[in-house]
């Protein structure tokens, strides 16, 4: 008796595939693999069908079945390494698709999906040598070139990636994710203008692409234009209102609005913690480091690690690099989290205070959470809040017994899983604050802040005002501009009103540019603030030159709501008076913990019209002007700001009783 041939239906099959009915093809496939079980296409293709349709397990059985029938059959290899990519068995998926690479070295696919399998196992060195490799050998794929990109950005910077991501563009025009990533890079660099005109080409490629309305949002940030900003980041939370980026930047920008309420503000983060609820119960994996279990005393150093993107050369390096080399070993063991792609001198630095140190950039959420997890810290320290990158939405899964914000942002996370938030008792004063924040508020004292000096800092230049009798006085402000309410440049011009021949010198990034520049002269004007009297400085490159500034200025003024910390430090230790509005809640009452800190409370006003007389009163003393000049570093010194290991006791003690708080005996 003749066997039946199955090639017609095998066909038909085929026929089905190609046309998209997946379903139909599945079992036609199946019907010729019960009638010929040594047909390879039947298995195969049978196997490629089921990881279509999402059945990973199934596409796993056929294609490993397949792959026996024709082991030299390197798109089957490939195919076999997706499906079990998908089923999360990277090490099964990377051996498929090194032998495919092995039977086919010149498949981009299998490099591709090779890329994929190292980024999920979090190495992202690998997926990005991976990427390029298979890029190279498909040069007209715009999405392999954009994915080049992206994994370039992610671990090696911006800076870095830039190249790439303009000649993406320029080789694929009509490509709308390449100019997002260009646009949000050029965001990143504070190239506002380019990005925006990039960003609205992509959106003019594709409307619908929502990472682009993302990176719009940033660039008005970068432009300081914060109300369309916001605007635009609502409009990306109401499509998808789980966006963590999007919903971390909008309350960044609410942060420098002077015409929201704490309430409002509390109001706002909490929405941010109802849309990223804390996970469920058993998906809470929190496995103590002592076997014994979580004791309120437990005989062994307690395990604090700290999640920043900032252990690096920046600010908040700054202030957390003392403690971290004054933590008491015998009581904590200290383990960093870098999320950054960029890591430095200051990096290395730190990383000599830490018995455990991880390089998160361009990590996947999953990647960090294991690794964390792994890590089984007892107290997880986010020193990010929502500024930039933040790891977050990892805090609302619970990865550690206690988790504590600290330092990095002036206001609450609104996560409910994040314990505790450390402060003082002038930034947050006690039974005034406490309603605004979804973390219990653990107070320093005297202080909730220790700072290093940069060791590049120049010597103490005296007032530009004592130069000659008919020189003015100079006051001025650091800050970032978007902290520039048009409340604090009325303020200011009040104040030079009140100070004849006096002017005001403003630095930040962006100050430089034309745009920008005429954007803010534009709103002083608004604010009866001459521009004539006013001089702006864009960035300028290293510490010491930026430092080297100060002695333009005789006078710094903090704005208002959201007071300057990192530039208040600075002012002081280049011997500038700073004059702060002192406000009720935490990010308007920074500078008044600062100031008492440098033992000069004297400079916090109570109310607008203390602070333009305060401030002429210190222009009106040009000789008293001398005195602080010359003595202000040595107030510092003798004061908490600088009392290092103090303050490192002091965070440690609070470390401990956050801890048994929690786990009491």
């Amino acid at each position: 008796m003749r066997r039946p041939d199955f090639s017609t239906q095998l066909q038909e099959a085929v026929t089905h595939h190609r046309a998209g009915r997946l379903e139909p093809a599945f079992r036609l496939y199946a019907q010729v693999r019960r009638g010929a079980p040594g047909a390879f296409d039947a298995w195969h293709l049978g196997g490629l069908a089921a990881h279509q349709l999402g059945r990973h397990g199934e596409a796993e059985t056929l294609l490993t079945r397949a792959l026996k029938l024709a082991p030299r059959s390197a798109l089957c290899a490939m195919r076999l390494g997706a499906a079990q990519h998908a089923l999360g068995a990277m090490g099964s998926a990377a051996a498929s698709l090194r032998h495919a690479l092995a039977l086919d070295p010149a498949m981009a696919e299998a490099w591709e999906h090779l890329s994929l399998v190292h980024q999920s196992n979090g190495d992202a060195d690998a997926a990005l040598a991976a990427a390029q490799h298979a890029a190279t050998l498909r040069p007209e794929s715009a999405p392999l070139h954009e994915r080049v990109g992206a994994l370039t950005a992610g671990r090696q910077g911006f800076a870095t990636a830039l190249p790439w991501l303009e000649e993406t563009t320029r080789r694929f025009p009509t490509h709308a994710a390449g100019w997002k990533n260009l646009g949000i890079a050029y965001a990143t660099l504070h190239q506002a203008e380019h990005a925006l005109a990039a960003l609205e080409h992509a959106l003019a490629l594709d409307p619908a692409l929502l990472a682009a309305r993302l990176g719009r949002a940033l660039a008005l940030q970068e432009a300081f234009r914060l109300p369309e900003a916001i605007a635009e980041y609502e409009a990306v939370l109401a499509r998808d209102p789980a966006n963590a980026e999007a919903g971390s930047a909008r309350l960044l920008c609410l942060n420098y609005a002077e015409n929201i309420s704490a309430t409002d503000l509390r109001a706002a983060h909490d929405a941010y913690g109802r849309a990223h609820p804390p996970a469920a119960p058993s998906s809470l994996v929190i496995a103590p480091v002592a076997p014994a279990g979580l004791s309120a005393l437990p005989s062994r150093p307690l395990r604090v690690a700290f999640l920043s993107p900032d252990l690096r050369r920046h600010a908040v390096a700054s202030f957390v690099g003392p403690l971290l080399a004054h933590l008491d070993p015998g009581e904590f063991e200290v383990w960093l989290y870098h999320d950054y792609p960029v890591a430095d001198e200051v990096s290395a630095r730190l990383r000599t205070h830490a018995a455990g140190w991880r390089h998160f950039a361009g990590q996947p959420a999953a990647v960090v959470e294991a690794a964390i997890r792994a890590d089984a810290p007892d107290i997880l320290v986010d020193l990010a809040g929502h500024t930039g990158i933040n790891r977050l939405p990892l805090f609302a899964r619970r990865l550690a017994p206690v988790q504590i914000t600290y330092l990095g942002y002036p206001n609450t996370t609104g996560l409910a899983t994040m314990d505790f938030r450390l402060t003082d008792a002038l930034a947050d004063p006690p039974g005034e604050t406490e309603a605004f924040y979804t973390e219990k508020l653990i107070r320093l004292a005297p202080t909730a802040w220790t700072w290093q000096p940069p060791k590049d800092a120049p010597p103490v230049a005296p007032p530009p005002c004592l130069a000659g009798s008919g020189s003015g006085v100079t006051f001025g402000s650091f800050n970032n501009p978007a902290k520039l309410a048009d409340g604090t440049l009325r303020r200011w011009a009040a104040v030079l009103a009140a100070v004849p021949g006096s002017r005001l010198l403003l630095k930040g990034h962006g100050l430089d540019t034309t745009a920008r520049a005429t954007a803010l002269l534009a709103r002083c004007a608004a604010q009866g603030l001459d521009p004539a009297r006013v001089g702006l400085v864009g960035r300028v490159a290293g510490t010491a030159s930026h430092l080297e500034l100060y002695a333009r200025m005789d006078i710094a003024l903090d704005p208002f709501p959201y007071h300057g910390t990192t530039t208040t430090c600075e002012a002081l230790w280049m011997g500038r008076p700073v004059v702060t509005l002192a406000g009720t809640e935490h990010r308007s009452r920074v500078g008044v913990s600062l100031l008492h800190a440098a033992k000069h409370p004297e400079w916090v006003a109570e109310d607008e019209e203390n602070f333009i007389r305060l401030a002429a009163t210190l222009a009106g003393d040009r000789v008293r002007l001398a005195t602080l000049s010359a003595g202000l570093r040595d107030d510092l010194c003798a004061g908490p700001l600088l009392d290092h290991a103090g303050q490192a006791r002091r965070l440690g003690t609070a470390l401990r009783a956050c801890w048994a708080e929690k786990y009491p005996a």
